[in-house]
């Protein structure tokens, strides 16, 4: 009876080896297929990458982001107070603010004999609250709004320009062929169609005749309040990230005006805006727009850098 035993232990312990040897090979699987990029972690769920958070994480103190001597050359009545004065005024107010690590802000005003002076900056943090979302693409979209209630028309992409553009230059350069040919299809004049034929109109017909005056253009009124040519609301292209300028004319029934300047620039997850205003004292008087333009403009430079050591 021993005997016939040990050959039914030799099958059971083979059997058993065998079944070991192909769990095994069934938990292992295929190397290749754990190292392909399409393989997912365990539970099925694939993970998403979190959105890079902003560069800034604080803000500089805005009352003392502006030298004295930047005021001095804004803010002309400070020329005017004592030493005592001067240097409160020098201080600034700083601006409410709930939560002083998104937002903070400061002021000057000072009065003049010849005007009165506004100066207010403003630092804003944007956090964004959305994994798929970064900071600075929310910084971007708040930019966007400014732009937007500056009436200042968005930059496009110039990706989304370039079928349009093509059937421009396309079209450009039919109208550029028809007139170069022109000439040799209508010798004298002959076979030109009523829409291409000069004839002079009914009013040219006058002139022609003669009135023994020389026709001169009728009056037209000029809007003292729109900035002149170059100086009009505009987008900034060598500041920060994205930058825009704001101008605007209040004038009141005397005939005096109130002028604010504003420029709105964004570095990264910041966004810094510089409101300057002035308000003279006589009667039909306006501020100089070029001059306000180029204070407001450095000042802006000056506290992107002050921002870039934050």
């Amino acid at each position: 009876m021993a005997r016939k035993a040990y050959p039914r232990r030799a099958r059971v312990t083979g059997t058993l080896m065998l079944l070991v040897a192909l769990g095994a090979a069934g938990c292992t699987g295929d190397p290749a297929a754990e190292d392909s990029p399409d393989a997912k972690p365990a539970g099925g769920q694939a993970t998403t990458a979190q959105a890079e958070p902003g560069k800034y994480q604080t803000l500089p103190q805005p009352c003392r982001a502006v030298e004295t001597g930047t005021l001095d050359a804004m803010l002309p009545g400070l020329a005017e107070l004592d030493q005592e004065q001067r240097q409160k005024a020098y201080e600034g107010t700083s601006s409410v603010t709930y939560d002083s690590d998104r937002r903070t802000g400061c002021r000057w005003k000072v009065d003049s004999a010849d005007a009165g002076h506004l100066l207010r900056i403003d630092f804003e943090r944007v956090v964004s609250y959305s994994a798929s979302v970064s900071d600075d693409a929310r910084a971007q979209a708040v930019y966007g709004d400014r732009m937007k209630e500056a009436d200042l028309p968005l930059p496009s992409d110039p990706r989304e320009e370039q079928p349009e553009r093509r059937a421009d230059d396309s079209a450009k350069a039919d109208r550029d062929e028809a007139r170069a040919t022109a000439p040799a299809d209508d010798e004298a004049g002959q076979g030109a169609s009523p829409e291409t034929s000069e004839k002079p109109g009914k009013g040219e017909e006058e002139k022609g005749k003669g009135t023994g005056k020389s026709e001169e253009p009728a009056d037209e009124t000029v809007d003292s309040s729109a900035p002149a040519e170059g100086l009009e609301p505009r987008l900034l292209q060598e500041l920060a990230d994205d930058a825009f300028i704001d101008d605007q004319l209040t004038t009141s029934s005397s005939g005096s005006g109130q002028r604010t300047v504003t420029v709105v620039f964004r570095t990264s997850n910041v966004i810094v805006t510089v409101e300057y205003e002035a308000q003279p004292k006589q009667v039909a008087e306006v501020p100089d727009s070029a001059s306000m333009q180029e204070k407001a403009r450095e000042l802006a430079v000056l506290l992107a850098e002050r921002l870039s050591d934050v």
